[in-house]
C-alpha cells in the first residue's frame, strides 16, 4: 500500500517559502562570510551570488537541510530577542 502524501503544516516555518527568500533573509541578517563559517559551504565563500549559491543548494539535498536547519535556527534567534526586549 502506498503512503499517504503528507499534508503541509502551516505551523512550519518553512510552509511556503521559497528557497530564494530563505537565502535572501539569511544573506541579509548574517552575510556571506557568516554563512560561510557556520555551515562551510564553497558556494558562500568563493565569489558568492545568491544565483550560484542556488544553484548548489537545489542540486544537494544535504546543503539544503543544513541550510534549512539553520534558518530554523536563525528564526528561534530572533523571537527570543524579540521576547528579550
Amino acid at each position: 500500500m502506498d503512503e499517504p502524501a503528507k499534508a503541509p503544516n502551516p505551523k512550519d516555518p518553512l510552509h511556503g517559502l521559497t528557497l530564494a527568500a530563505m537565502l535572501d533573509e539569511l544573506v541579509a541578517a548574517h552575510g556571506w562570510a557568516e554563512l560561510h563559517e557556520q555551515l562551510r559551504f564553497a558556494c558562500f565563500f568563493n565569489d558568492p551570488s545568491v544565483a550560484s549559491s542556488l544553484k548548489f543548494l537545489r542540486r544537494t539535498p544535504w546543503a539544503r537541510g543544513k541550510l534549512e536547519s539553520f534558518y530554523r535556527f536563525h528564526l528561534r534567534d530572533l523571537k527570543r530577542k524579540a521576547a528579550s526586549q
